[in-house]
C-alpha cells in the first residue's frame, strides 16, 4: 500500500469532496472486485489531475475493496487478492491507525451498502478496542444486499454469510438481527419459483451450512421438493435432481427419514430418465449413459433396507446393473484410438502447454485432468514379464526393497516364467510396481507440471470450484465433498503437503464406502470382540475393487498408496515417515 501520498493526512471532508460515487457508478457491476478496480482507476485519474488528496482517498477505498472476504473466520475475515513472491495486495494490518480512524468517521454516511459493509467490517476487525456499533453497522449493510442470482455469485453469498457470522460473534447483542436475517432468507426462499433457477437451492444450502432455520426445516424441505417436481415436469432433470438432493438433506436433518428416502428415489429416477433420453439421441454417448445408470444405482443403494420395499429398490438396482453393463460394453466401441509419434521432452512439453493454453477456465481444467490417461495395467504387466525374460539373473535372485532409513520393508522371490505359481505372481507384481513408479517422474515433468503451470498463469480457481466438482463426482462419498475439494484446491495452489495429508485418507474412505455399497465386509472382528475397519492395503485385496474402480485405477491406488515396492504414500503418511521433500515429490504431485 506504499505510495507517494502515504504520509499525506486526509480527513472526512476530503472523502466527501472526492468523486467516490462517480467511481462506483463507473464500475458497471456489483461486487468488490469491480468496485476495487473502479476505485484504482479513479485514483489514477486523480493523480493525473494533480489531486493527491483525492488520490489517497480513492486508493484507500480501492485497497479496502480489493481484499477477499472469508466470512467464516472470526479473526481473519479478509485475505489478500494477490500473493506473489515479490509481494501481495492489501490486508487489514496494512491500514494505518489514521486510515481506520477515517473509516470510522465516514462509515455511517456511506449510502452504498456494499461499501458501507466493507468499511464498517474493516473498522470492526482492526480497531482496538473493538466497537460493537461497527459490527452492527456491517451486519445491517450486508443484509441489505439483494438476494438474486446475479448478486449471489458476485460476493452476495459471502456477504450474507459474514452477516450471520457477525451476529453469532456478538451473541445476545445481535440476537434480534439474527432472527431478522432468518426471516429474510426464509421469505425469499419460500417465494422461489423455477424462474429463479438455483437461487432457492443456494439459500437453503446457506441456511443449512450456517445452522439457521432448522425450526422451519419441514417447510424448507417441502419447498425444495416442490420445485424439484416442477423442474422434473419441465424436463430439466439436472435441476430437479439438485433440488431433490437438497430436499433429502433437510428431511434427514429434521429426522423425517421416510420422506427423505422417498425424495432420494425420485432423484434416482431423474438419472434413469437422463439415461433413457441419451439412448434416444441421434448419436448416444454410451459412456455417459453408463454413468447415469451407475449414479442411479448409488442413489438407490443409499436407501436403507427397511425402506427399500416401498420403492422396489432391489429390483431397480438389479435391472439398472444390466443396463449399465450393456452401456459400458457399447462405450468401448465408441472409444477412439489415439496414437502419436515419439518426441523429445521439449516438444512434448510444448504440446502439453498448447493443449491447455487459451481455453476457458473449465475447459482448461478439463484439459489438465485428461492430459495423461493414466496407467494401463496390461501394458505394465507385459513390460514387466518381458523384462524378467530378457534379464535372466532376475529369475534367480529375490528382490529386496529398503526404506529411506535402510529397513527391509518388502521382498520379492525369484521367478520361473515357465510355470505359473503364487511366487511368480508376486515377482511379476513387484516388477510391475517398479515399472509404474519409474514412469511417474517423466509423467509429472512432461505432462502434469507444464499443464498445471499454464493453467495457473491463465486462470484463478477458488476452493469452492473444486468442492462443486467433488460434489458432482459419483466417486466422492456423501459428506466428503468439501474435504476432497479442499485437497484438490491445495494441490492446484501448490500446497502438496496439505493436499497429500487431506487426500490420501479421503481416498481410503472412498474405497471403503464403495466396497460397503457393494456389500463387501470392510471390518475385522478381533479375538476380544472388537471390530476394526480394515486399512487401505487390505481393502485393495478385495476382488470387488477391480469391479468398482476398474483394473487400471485399482492398480494405481495400490501401487501408489499402499504397496511397499512403490511410494507407499498411505502407510508412509499414516506412520509419519514422510518428510517435507517427500510431500513435494513427483509421487505426491501425481497423487
Amino acid at each position: 500500500m506504499k505510495a507517494d501520498s502515504e504520509n499525506l493526512c486526509v480527513n472526512a471532508d476530503d472523502f466527501r469532496r472526492s468523486r467516490w460515487k462517480a467511481a462506483l457508478e463507473s464500475a458497471g457491476q456489483v461486487g468488490y472486485p469491480a468496485m476495487s478496480q473502479a476505485f484504482f482507476s479513479a485514483a489514477q485519474q486523480a493523480k493525473e489531475d494533480g489531486d493527491v488528496g483525492e488520490m489517497k482517498i480513492l486508493k484507500l477505498l480501492a485497497n479496502a475493496c480489493s481484499m477477499i472476504l472469508c466470512p467464516g473466520s472470526i479473526n481473519e475475515p479478509f485475505e489478500s487478492l494477490i500473493v506473489r513472491n515479490t509481494g501481495r495486495s492489501a490486508l487489514p494490518e496494512d491500514f494505518q491507525e489514521e486510515d481506520i480512524g477515517l473509516f470510522s468517521q465516514i462509515a455511517e454516511e456511506i449510502d452504498d451498502v456494499w461499501l458501507r459493509a466493507r468499511i464498517a467490517d474493516l473498522v470492526w476487525t482492526v480497531q482496538s478496542p473493538r466497537d460493537h456499533r461497527f459490527a452492527l453497522l456491517a451486519i445491517d449493510a450486508y443484509r441489505m444486499i439483494a438476494l438474486d442470482v446475479e448478486t449471489w455469485h458476485d460476493d452476495g453469498k459471502k456477504c450474507w454469510q459474514r452477516a450471520i457470522c457477525l451476529t453469532k460473534i456478538l451473541g445476545d447483542g445481535a440476537k434480534n438481527r439474527l432472527v431478522e436475517i432468518k426471516t429474510q432468507l426464509l421469505d425469499c426462499l419460500m417465494r422461489g419459483t423455477p424462474e429463479d433457477g438455483f437461487l432457492t437451492l443456494w439459500l437453503a444450502d446457506l441456511m443449512l451450512e450456517t445452522k439457521i432455520g432448522y425450526g422451519k426445516g419441514a417447510d424448507i424441505a417441502a419447498k425444495l421438493e416442490e420445485l424439484g417436481i416442477e423442474f422434473e415436469i419441465d424436463g430439466e432433470l439436472r435441476r430437479a435432481r439438485e433440488y431433490f438432493d437438497a430436499s433429502t438433506k433437510w428431511f434427514r436433518k429434521i429426522k423425517h427419514e421416510g420422506k427423505a428416502w422417498e425424495v432420494t428415489a425420485r432423484s434416482a429416477e431423474t438419472l434413469v430418465k437422463e439415461a433413457v433420453a441419451q439412448m434416444s439421441a441421434e448419436q448416444p454417448v454410451y459412456s455417459l449413459i453408463a454413468i447415469f445408470y451407475e449414479n442411479a444405482i448409488q442413489k438407490y443403494r443409499s436407501i436403507p433396507g427397511s425402506h427399500r420395499p416401498s420403492y422396489n429398490v432391489d429390483q431397480q438396482i438389479a435391472e439398472l446393473h444390466v443396463k449399465m453393463t450393456d452401456a459400458s460394453q457399447k462405450s468401448l466401441e465408441q472409444m477412439p484410438v489415439i496414437t502419436s509419434p515419439a518426441v523429445d521432452i521439449s516438444e512434448l512439453i510444448e504440446k502439453v502447454r498448447n493443449a491447455v493454453c487459451g481455453k476457458t477456465p473449465l475447459d482448461g481444467l478439463l484439459a489438465l485432468a485428461n492430459i495423461y490417461p493414466g496407467a494401463c495395467v496390461r501394458k505394465i504387466r507385459e513390460r514387466a514379464e518381458k523384462g524378467l525374460r530378457e534379464y535372466s539373473l532376475r529369475t534367480f535372485f529375490s528382490l529386496t526393497q529398503l526404506s529411506r532409513d535402510g529397513r527391509v520393508i518388502a521382498k520379492s522371490p525369484g521367478v520361473n516364467l515357465g510355470k505359473s505359481t503364487a511366487e511368480d505372481s508376486k515377482a511379476v507384481w513387484a516388477d510391475m510396481v517398479k515399472h509404474y513408479t519409474m514412469m511417474i517422474g517423466p509423467i509429472v515433468t512432461g505432462f502434469i507440471w507444464p499443464a498445471l503451470e499454464v493453467l495457473r498463469l491463465e486462470h484463478r480457481f477458488c476452493e469452492a470450484i473444486f468442492v462443486v466438482i467433488a460434489n458432482e463426482s459419483h466417486l466422492v462419498p456423501p459428506g466428503r465433498e468439501r474435504l476432497f475439494g479442499k485437497a484438490l484446491f491445495a494441490g492446484y495452489d501448490g500446497d502438496f503437503v496439505s493436499a497429500l495429508y487431506l487426500l490420501v485418507p479421503q481416498i481410503e474412505d472412498m474405497v471403503r464406502w464403495h466396497l460397503k455399497a457393494r456389500g463387501v465386509k470392510t471390518t475385522t472382528l478381533g479375538s476380544k470382540g472388537i471390530e476394526t475397519e480394515n486399512a487401505l492395503g487390505t481393502l485393495m485385496e478385495s476382488s470387488e475393487t477391480n469391479q468398482v474402480f476398474g483394473e487400471d485405477v485399482a492398480f494405481e491406488f495400490k501401487a501408489l498408496l499402499c504397496d511397499p515396492f512403490g511410494p507407499n504414500l498411505r502407510n508412509e503418511l499414516a506412520y509419519g515417515l514422510l518428510d517435507y521433500e517427500a510431500c513435494e515429490s513427483a509421487y505426491a504431485v501425481y497423487a
